[in-house]
């Protein structure tokens, strides 16, 4: 894509500049820098982090509380959806750098834009006649601010649809318009007929969303008591433009890479052809991708995030061989990313050992099989073009996959190039054949010299399962892996794995968590701290604490009855719970996940609205009242067919064989289940809600104990109530209303504290009006005022501009020790003149160490350094004299 060379150009910053330019511009408006979260998100709605905003939606959504108003941060991000397009067009990567500004519940639309602006023009000196910005096609409010406030001309303010200006988390929940800042690569082809869809001369660069509705399940949208922002600027975009470059792969963030991938297949990055250069690109980008997801912790495999590290890194090998490369180089290469982004991201640095040994394996384990994989598709590819077929088959499809170690994509990718598809329903059948079969023979676990758990050692079988009917049993050791690896004994002090014949402990899973005990010998014992299950063995967690764990030996395992019986409590009141909110709630309520511990439970469900004290209140006594009722459980399996037409509810997340385990307690609740559960109700004992809330739209969460854990609760509650009670010197059924006092008497007190220092501004802004200085037509004052809040100086300046007439006003304070507040106000001629009260305060708060902006007649900035205020205000009056007095 060709580059205009307009008269102003911006200056020419590196990737590193640009990501500290943002950051240190919202650092010095208040905003809290945060390092970028890792690619394995919190969230498990989504594999990977795949926006600036992910770590902070929980805050959006309304499930956790911010530790801040306002937060900046420089956030990595993988996204896979197109990876087709990578390294095809100017600026699809996989991996990319999103720099964001958020408010919670601070500063909005106003604000936003006017930095964004100024960031934009200012700081990275793009020029104002080469942005355009698109605004949601209803939001007159963001239309209105761009062309009277910042100024830019209404036919330059494109209006769009919900399709692309309007960003919601979901069907329901908090959602809002966005508007977004382009960038025109050739001005000179005029202002008529802009296209913004045409990214050969525009590039969208920032993205502000203003989250300012809550919508309902009918679609309503009302407006959010707290209203957010979520902003975010491509750092790769921004570097195209400000390095002048014709795509991203060409900036400082990622040629470098490209370059030692070019020498590596003694190629020329500038002279190459087409194809070349496009798998130089892809082994760029991709080479960023892996490094970062291998330094988070993931793990090649063929399951979710380990399958798309792994995916991505045979790429990298396939394009190496496309370049001639016939070595192993990815190590090399991942060197020089590292080397490119580890002042920004140390932990790549910290985790260099493990990224290397990560390609290194992967790479060698591709290229045993890449040779012979190739061979195969080029001849499936050359018969099927013989035949006239338009796809490869499923089943050569699967072979490539899973001989070859060719992940589908990359099959189908090869195909494309020879104009050939590939049969992905006959290839998902011929993988689920493959499980089938694995299943049965029970050869799905493979040990290697890493010893990741997904993959134990062949020949060991299944595991014996005896803790439905026993706590206790004699069992032998199976295996003992110490840091996942095979031994053949461990020592005391020793953490392990151990795998048993046979065992009474419960494997984590359905919600329910491992059981806890102990494994004694002769000389032997092995505290189990926790147990999962890989397939259909069961690993047990823990450490050896006398003797040494050998393979071979008889070992007595023994359940920790007390955890047991509090974890059976808790998973039988979460089926109550499901049974009880179908009850009162709604019948179509179902389980979306769930945790039994052994001190609470959690229960998510989805739920078409939130629930209201008097639900709960009725869900806590329906549970309470069939506990008391003491229902028998009666525990069979049966055909799931059978089970499912008695009306059993299946578990969240859960496979069920042909045969499957249903657990009834009749006239309250059938569920299939494979957890442990009291033989009746009345062994839980009591049932407690301890909280509700909502967690995504459409999903609610309610969180509880049962059984031993309600006398912990009820315990601490007691304690909390005893010291209030003590402290307040009231009785505890007294404590509401002494509370709401309180609250009351503060926020009068509050009120007049507001009136008084408002009052108190007021009172010195009437005596500095006599101190205005005369300087050509107009009326100047500078000054300071102690004590007072910016709310407060802004009236004053209002005030005392309307007193002067046409003039100026500046005024300054330092309301605490590390912060200061400054407000311009400038009267209609002064503004005539060339004076913009936002630019003119936020070039004066720089002094102070910080920034701001506003409208031309009115703005407020803030800064960190109380002790340079004098400074500042010395400087305003000195540059006002100068722009007035011509």
């Amino acid at each position: 894509m060709p580059v205009s060379r307009p008269q102003s150009q911006p200056p020419m910053l590196s990737g590193a500049e640009i990501r500290k330019q943002f950051l240190s511009f919202y650092a010095d408006r208040e905003h809290q820098v945060l390092p970028s979260a890792s690619l394995i998100p919190e969230d498990p709605t989504v594999l990977l982090t795949i926006a600036g905003m992910l770590p902070f939606k929980p805050i959006f959504l309304g499930q956790r509380q911010a530790d801040y108003d306002r937060a900046t941060s420089a956030q990595k991000c993988i996204r896979t959806n197109d990876i087709e397009n990578v390294g095809r067009t100017a600026r699809h990567h996989t991996f990319f750098e999103m720099l964001g500004n958020f408010s919670f519940g601070d500063y909005f639309k106003e604000q936003a834009i006017a930095w964004a602006w100024e960031l934009s023009t200012q700081v990275f000196g793009l020029p104002p006649a080469q942005v355009v910005v698109s605004v949601f096609e209803e939001d007159d409010e963001a239309f209105a601010i761009w062309r009277d406030q910042i100024g830019i001309a209404p036919h330059r303010i494109m209006r769009m649809g919900a399709e692309d200006n309007f960003w919601a988390a979901g069907p329901t929940g908090p959602c809002g318009p966005c508007s977004e800042l382009y960038y025109d690569f050739h001005p000179e082809l005029g202002d008529e007929a802009i296209d913004l869809e045409d990214d050969s001369r525009f590039i969208e660069f920032y993205n502000l969303v203003f989250m300012q509705y809550n919508r309902d399940s009918e679609g309503t949208l009302t407006p959010l008591q707290n209203q957010n922002i979520d902003t975010g600027l491509g750092l790769e975009r921004m570097a195209q433009i400000l390095q002048q470059k014709p795509n991203n792969y060409e900036t400082d963030l990622i040629f470098p890479i490209i370059q030692t991938a070019a020498a590596i297949a003694k190629v020329s990055y500038a002279q190459a052809d087409a194809a070349t250069q496009i798998s130089l690109k892809v082994i760029g980008d991709h080479v960023r991708a892996v490094t970062h997801l291998i330094a988070d912790g993931v793990q090649a495999s063929n399951e979710e995030r380990g399958y798309v590290l792994r995916r991505l890194i045979r790429r990298v090998v396939r394009h190496g061989r496309l370049l001639g490369i016939d070595r192993l180089f990815t190590v090399e290469v991942a060197e020089s990313a590292i080397a490119l982004m580890a002042t920004a991201y140390p932990n790549l640095q910290q985790r260099q050992g493990a990224i290397k040994a990560e390609l290194e394996r992967e790479e060698k384990r591709f290229l045993e099989t890449l040779d012979r994989g190739e061979k195969l598709l080029a001849d499936v590819m050359k018969q099927a073009l013989a035949a006239q077929q338009t796809q490869i088959s499923g089943e050569n499809a699967f072979v490539l996959y899973d001989t070859y170690g060719f992940p589908v994509e990359l099959t189908e990718e090869i195909a494309a190039e020879q104009g050939l598809g590939v049969d992905l329903e006959g290839y998902q059948a011929e993988m689920a054949q493959q499980k089938a079969r694995s299943r049965a023979a029970h050869e799905t676990i493979d040990l290697t010299v890493q010893g990741s758990l997904d993959k134990l050692a062949e020949h060991i079988h299944s595991t014996e399962f005896l803790g439905y009917t026993a706590a206790a049993a004699d069992s032998q050791i199976e295996a003992v892996l110490v840091a996942g690896k095979w031994v053949e004994q461990a020592e005391a002090g020793t953490e392990v794995q151990i795998v048993l014949a046979q065992t009474p402990f419960y494997a984590e899973s359905g919600g329910q968590i491992g059981d806890r005990g102990y494994l004694s010998g002769a000389d032997l014992r092995v505290r189990v701290e926790d147990v999962k299950k890989e397939g259909d063995i069961f690993v047990h967690f823990g450490r050896v604490e006398r003797g040494a764990a050998r393979v071979g030996d008889r070992v007595s395992a023994q359940v920790d009855r007390a955890c047991r019986r509090r974890a059976q409590a808790n998973h039988t009141a979460t089926h109550l719970l499901q049974a009880a909110l179908k009850k009162i709630v709604d019948s179509s309520v179902s389980q979306a996940g769930s945790l039994v511990d052994f001190d609470r439970l959690r229960f998510d469900f989805n739920c078409p609205r939130a629930l209201t004290p008097a639900d709960l209140q009725q869900i806590e006594a329906q549970v309470n009242t069939w506990i008391a009722e003491g229902h028998q459980a009666d525990v069979s399996v049966l055909p799931i067919a059978e089970a499912k037409a008695r009306g059993a509810v299946a578990m969240f997340g859960e496979k069920y064989g042909d045969q499957v385990r249903v657990i009834d307690f009749p006239a309250v609740s059938m569920e299939l289940c494979g957890g442990t559960h009291v033989t009746n109700t009345a062994e839980i004992g009591a049932f407690k809600i301890t909280s509700e809330s909502g967690i995504s739209a459409g999903v609610r969460r309610i969180e509880a104990v049962a059984g031993p854990a309600v006398l912990d609760y009820l315990n601490l509650r007691e304690q909390v109530v005893r010291e209030l009670s003590d402290r307040f010197k009231v009785k505890p059924e007294e404590l509401p209303e002494r509370v709401a006092n309180l609250q009351a008497e503060l926020k009068t007190t509050q009120k007049e504290l507001e009136a008084l220092k408002a009052e108190l501004a007021q009172a010195k802004s009437a005596q500095l009006v006599n101190e205005a200085k005369p300087v050509g037509d107009f009326q100047i004052l500078v000054a300071a005022l102690e004590g007072v809040d910016a709310e407060a100086l802004k009236g004053a300046a209002e005030r005392l501009l309307q007193k002067l007439g046409e003039g100026a006003v500046v005024l300054g304070s330092a309301p605490a020790d590390d912060k200061v507040s400054l407000v311009a106000a400038f009267s209609p001629a002064v503004v005539k003149q060339g004076l913009q009260a936002g630019k003119f305060i936020g070039n004066i708060a720089k002094i102070c160490g910080g920034g701001g902006g506003g409208r031309p007649n009115l703005a407020q900035a803030g800064g960190r350094q109380p002790e340079k205020l004098q400074e500042a205000l010395t400087a305003a009056t000195q540059q006002l004299a100068a722009a007035l007095s011509a």
